[in-house]
């Protein structure tokens, strides 16, 4: 079981690269607004019943895949680096993969902020992650979040040895999906 972790901040184009990377490798992809779409009528994500709901759901789905005949699983994450609780979060994740003989992957993307609004607003974005539909109130809470926390990690601060970081601002996502799977010889 490969599990490959692609992390970022909002619009940087994990969800795309995913989709990319799950279409040359098989990897099935579980991008982290499929949780957060499906408890959105019940519960704002921001809200505490709908954290928990969507933690459980992600966690259901890790447990399933690590026990399953899958070849891999590609999931996105919004890592908030300045956040113990990610840290922990990212650990318990990894661990359930791990502990099963899994190998875990880390890829982290980057871009500038110009090109980041810009595919914030992308109808591949709107089409699968219906909360952001709202462009002004996603684009205030994607400026916010560079405010509030620190969403790229620091040089050498990501200790893995299957890591790597991938400024995709002029990169097409089928450009960066190739980079993995050759990286990781997935």
């Amino acid at each position: 079981m490969i599990f490959v972790l692609i992390f970022g901040p909002q619009a940087v184009g994990k969800m795309t690269v995913g989709q990319e990377l799950e279409k040359i490798t098989g990897l099935k992809l579980f991008h982290n607004h499929m949780s957060i779409e499906f408890v959105t009528p019940f519960f704002s994500y921001s809200t505490a019943p709908g954290k928990r709901l969507v933690r459980l759901i992600r966690k259901a789905i890790f447990e399933e895949a690590a026990n399953s005949d899958l070849n891999g699983l590609i999931f996105t994450f919004l890592w908030s680096f300045d956040s113990r609780a990610d840290w922990e979060y990212v650990d318990e994740v990894c661990h359930i993969f791990e502990s099963k003989g899994g190998v875990v992957c880390f890829v982290e993307l980057e871009a500038d902020i110009d090109i980041r609004l810009e595919r914030n607003k992308s109808p591949n974005r709107l089409e699968h992650k219906p909360t952001k539909r709202d462009i002004d109130f996603s684009e205030g809470n994607l400026l916010n979040s560079m405010v509030q926390h620190r969403l790229n990690s620091l040089d050498g601060e990501i200790k893995r040895e299957n890591y790597m970081k991938i400024n995709n601002a002029a990169l097409k996502p089928e450009e960066v999906a190739s980079m993995i799977k050759q990286r990781f010889k997935l």
